[in-house]
């Protein structure tokens, strides 16, 4: 059975920083794309960032030069280190794993960057 479950959510001022983690089990991991996304009351989901099986990354506009997206494959874990946190970036962030046309979603961690 395929668990994706993501850590490290919290409360953190502006300017902060803080970093998420997304352990994958139950699946190969390395041949995997792995998505984070984010969901601010009220508004649509987004997409934040990608890394490829290859290790190659995609980031949205709104967090290029403050996110960074990283895996490590032993440990079956994708990050998200992001950095100069804002307010804007408050919401409930999400870890999908994708293989082919299939996605496994993690249950959401919780991110309020208070002003």
């Amino acid at each position: 059975q395929v668990q994706v479950v993501e850590s490290g959510g919290g409360l953190v001022q502006a300017g902060g920083s803080l970093r998420l983690s997304c352990a994958a089990s139950g699946i190969m991991f390395s041949i995997l794309d792995m998505e984070w996304y984010r969901q601010a009351p009220g508004k649509q989901r987004e997409r934040v960032a990608i890394i490829n099986r290859a290790g190659r990354t995609i980031y949205a506009d709104s967090v290029k030069g403050r996110f960074a997206i990283s895996r490590d494959n032993a440990k079956a874990t994708v990050y998200l280190q992001m950095n100069s946190l804002r307010p804007e970036d408050t919401g409930v962030y999400y870890c999908n794993v994708h293989l082919n046309d299939r996605n496994y979603w993690g249950q959401g961690t919780q991110v309020t960057v208070s002003s």
